[in-house]
């Protein structure tokens, strides 16, 4: 399938924002990348539903929401009703995994689980042919620009196989380190989706960046 690149809000200019949404939409971005931090499960905070629903309003690109927050159950259906069309909730913070995806799902979008570096994906085993994507944390969730993890592209291989050998067809997104130089790499390991934020929303020429990255061929090549 077609490599997928969703621009990471947190990334953005926030004195600025409509500008950033306005360019992401001219772009060949697919998905806008959300993240939600209660200052709990992650040590920062980032926003809440009123700039989300704002966010909604403006994007003409589905909404690719990725909680980071304790109990997430407690709040699906607000997401949805505030424009999320997919939803990521982390494994390690969903005590009943299987009972949130199917209320995701049941709530008419997609449902995602996240794993933190330290998680290994075996652990998704009687999970994966329920969930339509798989987000793998390159970095320890919490905040933006940090050092890529290497292990990344053998935990993405090992997912991958999981994927395959389960006959799911879950999706691999990247979140969290992703630039020009590794990008080609992480789609040869089997990355279907790269989230990509200070690299897009830090460069002289964002939209250029993200025509960039979807030119990424599965021969690891970047074809300006």
């Amino acid at each position: 399938m077609e490599l997928l690149i969703a621009p990471s809000i947190l990334s953005a200019d926030f004195a600025n924002l409509q500008s950033d949404i306005e360019m992401v939409n001219r772009s060949n971005a697919d998905w806008f990348h959300i993240d939600i931090m209660d200052g709990v499960f992650v040590p920062n905070i980032s926003f809440g539903f009123p700039v989300l629903k704002s966010i909604g309003q403006l994007a003409r690109k589905p909404l690719d929401v990725h909680l980071m927050i304790i109990e997430p159950d407690r709040y699906l259906e607000r997401f949805r009703d505030y424009g999320a069309d997919i939803l990521s909730v982390h494994y390690e913070a969903c005590t009943h995994l299987h009972r949130t995806v199917g209320k995701i799902k049941e709530l008419g979008m997609k449902a995602g689980v996240v794993l933190n570096p330290h998680t290994p994906v075996h652990l998704l085993e009687d999970i994966i042919r329920d969930v339509d994507l798989v987000l793998l944390m390159a970095v320890n969730p919490g905040y933006g620009g940090q050092k890529f993890i290497e292990n990344t592209y053998e935990k993405i291989s090992a997912l991958k196989e999981l994927i395959t050998g389960k006959s799911s067809k879950a999706l691999i997104e990247i979140d969290g380190g992703v630039t020009l130089e590794n990008a080609p790499k992480l789609v040869m390991a089997g990355a279907d989706v790269l989230v990509a934020g200070h690299t897009v929303f830090s460069s002289g020429n964002p939209e250029q960046t993200i025509s960039l990255l979807k030119s990424i061929k599965l021969t690891g090549d970047v074809n300006p």
